[in-house]
């Protein structure tokens, strides 16, 4: 392939309008920078949109369009010039079970992709955007999920109605501690057995809106000894509760 060396090339004009969101969402994909994250796409089956997976000279081989140096740093968004950067086609699907975290007007989105990372973690059968919540195909999204981007069930809905089994809000100071399907006391409420629900989780400042916490059938939080946690901390540590197994202590 010919190298590609000027800044004004068309392919490289329209990778750098998808710096936007709202170009991101006119088109319906996103760029992923670092050969990490392309990696991770590839492992998760996904294929870049054509001609667009761009490599500084020598360092894609088969398949990358060669791009000089200063031509792929002027669509980078780090700080430093990138060495691969790719295109992918975004993939939504609809909420969940038997375990959904619902996110809204979570608007910081390295927030977001710490979330998608969290869930992958974890486990999670998905991760459903309400209203206010920063695009989690955004470049500090999709790096902060360190490729978790590529293998979580991602949805977005207008509001809390239709979430998959019972509706927990966490809310912070309120309601009985959470507990997952370990801590209960019930049994067969481990793994595959257990209930589905769907944890909800608000922005840092002003938490959960009233009308999204009336509509879930119950109200959680998280003991701790400060006034509250980062939402994605939040979304963390509620996601290992309900993933948790129950302790096996031997019988003396």
């Amino acid at each position: 392939m010919t190298q590609i060396t000027s800044q004004q090339n068309p392919g490289l004009k329209a990778l750098r309008r998808l710096h936007t969101r709202r170009e991101r969402a006119r088109r319906g994909a996103f760029a992923v920078e670092g050969e990490d994250l392309v990696a991770a796409a590839e492992r998760a089956g996904r294929t870049p949109l054509e001609g667009y997976r761009l490599a500084g000279s020598g360092l894609g081989g088969e398949g990358f369009h060669d791009v000089d140096a200063p031509a792929l740093a002027s669509v980078s968004t780090l700080g430093s010039s990138t060495r691969v950067i790719a295109v992918y086609e975004q993939l939504w699907s609809e909420p969940a079970g038997p375990l959904c975290l619902y996110l809204h007007g979570v608007g910081d989105p390295g927030n977001v992709g710490t979330v998608l990372r969290s869930a992958l973690a974890f486990g999670a059968s998905s991760v459903t955007l309400g209203p206010g919540c920063a695009d989690p195909h955004s470049p500090k999204a999709v790096r902060a999920s360190m490729g978790a981007i590529f293998a979580v069930r991602i949805a977005r809905v207008a509001g809390p109605a239709g979430l998959p089994g019972e509706r927990i809000a966490l809310v912070a100071g309120t309601g009985e501690p959470l507990r997952g399907p370990a801590g209960d006391g019930a049994e067969g409420g481990e793994g595959a057995d257990a209930p589905p629900v769907t944890l909800l989780v608000g922005a840092e400042r002003d938490g959960l809106p009233a009308d999204v916490v009336a509509a879930c059938e119950r109200v959680a939080s998280i003991p701790i000894a400060s006034e509250s946690l980062n939402a994605a901390m939040a979304a963390t540590v509620a996601l290992y509760e309900m993933t948790r197994r129950p302790s096996r202590v031997p019988a003396s």
